[in-house]
């Protein structure tokens, strides 16, 4: 019924809304605010509070560069802040048909680890809740230099590393503690991302402290690969504090100085590193710490993960996104691409043989036009969830993608399934973005039978671990994968040449 629902969180109460299809709680607090001393700290779980706190509205979102193909939530609606911990509920007003809690989904938004938040529009989740039958949680964690930058490796004494990594498994804890006051299941929670969320979801099965906290997972698009050792991280940490013309001993003055001279000397780096090392981000989860001790790529590949159930996958033309928008993040131009594979070999670990440049680039003979962006698809996504797949695989159900559908217009401008554009049939909403001129030729319908099924299978993954009929597992005979577009279809090795060209042997940056 309409109203203003209660809940009793262990840290207080909380009033949300409910407008008789579902409810919903925005802007729950999960952590103190990480400023000042805690700047640069590990999240402190938030303070019990008396009275009852209003959850009406989204919580700020994390200090990031404004992007206009990124927007945040209706215009003016949202805004940042440091003080940006926090989450969101979200269930079907009805009490479930079987009376028992319902399965709970956790959603990590991507962002190059940059910029996004939980109250971009695409994730508000009522379509999602509605014809999953599950609560969602959606939260935000911290972002570029202040979540994502081991100033600690820099010489920064009192700073500690993995910070948004570290605020998502705090607000999975929270999920722990409370989300039974929500009815949702405790015992049945799926953390799903897309692109660095994704990323953030390989690093968790990573994880030994993500242990317990989440029975199934979701990655879409990780760039698993992407993760740097600490020798690294201190490279483009001492490369953010030039920026910033602060040495790493002035410690007050780091934890002092205006989150805007963060964000701006953060957003510098996060253009000179790929455009000087190409095929790396400034910002990413970081190797070699309690929380990751050993790369999460090599980890899973080698089947030592958290044996939770996966479902991997990535879309069959991420890179045109990154052509589009002219980004730095993938080497798609020859030089750059000349430049990558000339760095490569001597990234590999010890007995590590790199592919041959001949070897990988016959795999790409067909299609010579598009040479530069089918190679960085394939390096930055499809190569690592197929060495995850295989290796994780070997552990826990591992179920394998390639998300091919694009309507008519995309597919004649080039862009195809790019990264990124499965989110609306994962969510079920195609209204969400400014301007969008994806069905002006057509396919709208087609688009919504395609998200159904999408869906679908993600609740039932949600579910019980299988995501619904005619996908079988991946493993080493048959190595299937659901190929999605107008129809499924389930096909064995899909990759095969591409695996022939690039090798078996995992190849990561270190």
């Amino acid at each position: 019924m309409n109203g203003r629902p209660v809940v009793v969180t262990a840290a207080g109460a909380v009033r949300g809304r409910d407008d008789g299809r579902v409810a919903a709680w925005r802007g729950i607090r999960y952590a103190e605010p990480p400023t000042g001393a805690l700047r640069w700290r590990a999240p402190v779980p938030a303070a019990p509070w008396r009275g009852v706190a209003e959850a009406g509205a989204f919580g700020p979102a994390s200090p990031q560069r404004p992007n206009p193909a990124v927007p945040l939530g209706p215009p003016g609606a949202v805004r940042m802040d440091e003080d940006c911990l926090f989450l969101n509920v979200v269930r079907p007003s009805a009490e479930p048909a079987s009376g028992r809690p319902r399965p709970v989904m956790v959603w990590l938004h991507g962002g190059a680890y940059a910029v996004g938040a939980s109250s971009q529009l695409i994730y508000h989740g009522e379509v999602l809740v509605m014809s999953a039958d599950v609560v969602l949680v959606t939260l935000n964690y911290r972002l570029g230099p202040l979540g994502f930058l081991d100033v600690g490796a820099a010489g920064v004494a009192t700073a500690q590393s993995n910070l948004a990594l570290r605020d998502v498994l705090l607000a999975l804890r929270w999920v722990q503690d409370n989300i039974h006051a929500f009815g949702g299941d405790p015992d049945a929670v799926t953390v799903f991302g897309q692109s660095a969320g994704a990323g953030l979801v390989t690093a968790l099965l990573a994880s030994p402290a993500a242990g317990g906290l989440f029975q199934w997972a979701i990655a879409q698009s990780p760039p698993a690969g992407s993760m740097y050792g600490p020798e690294r991280s201190a490279t483009f940490a001492r490369r953010f504090l030039e920026h910033l013309e602060v040495s790493p001993e002035d410690d007050a003055v780091l934890r002092d100085l205006p989150v805007q001279a963060i964000v701006d000397a953060g957003a510098a780096v996060y253009t000179e590193i790929p455009r000087e090392h190409p095929g790396r981000l400034a910002f990413a989860p970081v190797v070699g710490d309690d929380l990751l001790p050993e790369p999460p790529l090599r980890v899973l590949s080698e089947g030592r993960g958290l044996p939770v159930p996966l479902v991997i996958g990535t879309n069959r033309d991420e890179a045109t996104l990154f052509r589009l928008m002219r980004s730095p993040l993938l080497p798609i131009r020859r030089a750059a691409l000349e430049r990558m594979f000339a760095a490569l070999p001597a990234e590999q670990a010890p007995g590590v043989r790199f592919p041959s440049r001949e070897a990988v680039l016959a795999v790409y003979a067909r299609r010579p036009l598009s040479r530069g962006v089918r190679v960085a698809t394939d390096i930055a996504f499809r190569m690592p969830a197929l060495w995850t797949a295989a290796g994780h695989s070997t552990i826990a159900p591992t179920f394998l993608y390639r998300f091919d559908y694009a309507p008519r217009l995309l597919r004649l401008t080039g862009i195809g399934a790019a990264h990124a554009t499965e989110l609306p049939y994962v969510w079920g909403d195609f209204a969400t973005l400014p301007r969008d001129p994806s069905f002006f030729l057509g396919g709208r319908r087609t688009a919504e039978a395609v998200s159904e099924r999408v869906r679908a299978r993600w609740a039932a993954f949600a579910r019980g671990g299988v995501p619904g009929t005619g996908w079988r597992p991946y493993d080493a005979d048959e190595r299937a994968t659901l190929v999605i577009g107008r129809n499924d279809r389930l096909v064995p090795d899909l990759d095969a040449r591409l695996r022939a060209g690039w090798g078996e042997q995992v190849l990561t940056f270190r």
